[in-house]
């Protein structure tokens, strides 16, 4: 039946191509790129019945892409409007805060729309990326509503999932293949370069950055300009195209901070991850959205964390309590402990590197869908509650065209000083898969010994276990044996550093053209 709803909508298509232009674009182009989408019927669907109502000429598929990605951008904007009117209609407070949600993630969508769309042609892995981000916007939003805020809205966040998995898929007529560089798997220690040298100098310090090397000081003893980080984020320019650095002095900082996407380029440093914290609690128990609980949330491009800790004291009775958000493409968290329990660190979307930094926590306590590097980091299981199990990471992917995954390379996963004495009672899994097409690799790191022999558990039943992909390469440590380890469809063990290239820095998140400029130090390969 599935066969022959596509056979009919190929042959639709076909017609309506032959009306809607009299230089129509070959049919190939069309059917194959969906062919990779999640619901090729979907896909095919969308074409034809944009192709007859567009009156844009599309002669080529990177007409037809940028078109479909200007009628995301206008349903976008409906969706943010309807989105305020729902809220206005509807009194419940949750759900209110989830469609402020939605409303702030179609403003970031809006902005990573256009991009996209001049990036077409000239950078199609940016292209992939910001739609990427797109997308994985669109599940955010669904996934925070529920009752009638959900059912006045769903219709609008399902065209525009359905849109960006339709725009994911027709990338594939546009973009040649990656060739993979015949150098990227030699290992290179050096500087990333999207910063200036004086930024190198920054993140290339052992001592802590101090007051002479920073545009403002943040100090609780009101020794500095500001005695809050959020005043000092506020008072920063916005849309620089500079290193704006933020030095915050030793204290414990009570508050939230955000950095909305206007706040690029901006800096977070202070005296070490144990002597200048930021922390909150906000939690999902206590009526905030999973989204919004984050101590610090950062959307402004070129974000760089360093030598702070971020913490999430709500405790593991909360649930859901997040420490950090990184919505931020070319992002950076250098030095810097993140704590909490379960959904410490959300890396929402978009390029993120971690480095030599530590994550603590216990249910599904590195979760979201960005394409993210960890390396040289601690990820630390802690104790959670006794009906709870601990799982590292949860990652988000929905789409097989997106270029998103996370990957741990050369990190240590270990127990916590509290779960090491009964970790033989509390199962501990690397993961497990939050969405249909979660990606995880764990390559060339240690896996302490309470980490279950099945290595991976499933979400719910069957569900993802063959669409998933997790992998596992050159680790060791007592939890490092794969022979027990689950025999899922979606599971494999590389044995090939060829086949593990696509989770280095090189690779998930191009961090040869971008991580040059930020000035940590990073393996660009294996």
């Amino acid at each position: 039946m599935a066969k022959l709803m596509l056979l009919t909508l190929i042959l639709s298509l076909s017609t309506l191509l032959s009306i809607a232009n009299t230089n129509p674009l070959p049919l190939s182009l069309f059917i194959q790129p969906c062919n990779t989408s999640p619901n090729p019927n979907t896909c095919l669907s969308i074409l034809s019945t944009h192709l007859t109502q567009t009156t844009t000429p599309t002669t080529t598929s990177a007409d037809l892409l940028r078109s479909i990605i200007h009628k995301s951008i206008r349903r976008a904007s409906a969706a943010s409007e309807a989105a305020t009117d729902v809220s206005r209609r509807i009194n419940e407070p949750r759900q209110q805060a989830a469609l402020a949600d939605c409303s702030f993630l179609m403003d970031l969508s809006l902005d990573r729309l256009a991009a996209a769309s001049s990036a077409v042609e000239t950078s199609v892995t940016d292209a992939r990326t910001w739609l990427s981000a797109v997308l994985a916007n669109h599940v955010t939003c669904m996934d925070g509503l529920d009752g009638p805020a959900r059912a006045a809205m769903e219709a609008h966040i399902e065209s525009l999932m359905a849109l960006a998995s339709t725009s994911l898929a027709l990338l594939n007529a546009v973009s040649p293949s990656d060739v993979l560089n015949d150098d990227i798997s030699k290992p290179v220690l050096r500087l990333p370069s999207w910063v200036t040298s004086a930024d190198r100098k920054l993140l290339e310090a052992k001592a802590a950055v101090n007051g002479a090397n920073a545009n403002v000081v943040v100090a609780k003893d009101g020794s500095g300009k500001y005695t809050t980080v959020q005043q000092a984020v506020d008072a920063a320019p916005d849309n620089i195209n500079y290193r704006y650095v933020i030095y915050v002095k030793k204290g414990v900082y009570k508050e939230t901070v955000r950095l909305g996407k206007t706040k690029k380029n901006i800096m977070i440093t202070g005296d070490g991850m144990d002597a200048t914290i930021i922390t909150g609690s906000l939690n999902f128990i206590d009526g905030t959205t999973t989204f919004e609980s984050a101590t610090l949330a950062a959307a402004g491009d070129g974000f760089i964390a360093q030598d702070i800790q971020i913490q999430n004291t709500a405790g593991p009775q909360k649930h859901q309590a997040v420490a950090l958000r990184l919505s931020a493409d070319h992002s950076v968290i250098n030095r810097c402990k993140l704590d909490a329990f379960q959904d410490t660190l959300y890396a929402h979307t978009l390029r993120q590197f971690y480095r030599d930094s530590f994550v603590t926590g216990t249910v599904d306590f590195i979760f979201g869908d960005a394409a993210v590097v960890f390396q040289n980091c601690q990820l630390v299981a802690r104790k959670p509650m006794s009906n709870q199990q601990n799982l590292v990471t949860a990652q988000g992917r929905t789409d097989p065209n997106s270029n998103t995954g996370t990957s741990i390379q050369k990190c240590q996963i270990i127990a916590s000083a509290d779960l090491a004495p009964v970790k033989g009672s509390i199962p501990s899994y690397l993961g497990r898969p939050w969405k249909e097409y979660s990606r995880t690799m764990v390559m060339q790191s240690y896996i302490g010994d309470h980490v279950s022999a099945a290595g991976w558990a499933p979400w719910d039943g069957t569900f993802a276990l063959n669409t998933l992909d997790y992998e596992e390469y050159a680790n060791n440590g007592p939890g490092a044996g794969t022979g027990g380890r689950v025999t899922w469809k979606g599971y494999k063990v590389v044995t090939s550093a060829g086949d593990a290239q696509k989770f280095t820095v090189a690779q998930l998140i191009q961090g040869g053209s971008w991580l040059k400029s930020t000035g940590v130090t990073y393996t660009e390969g294996l």
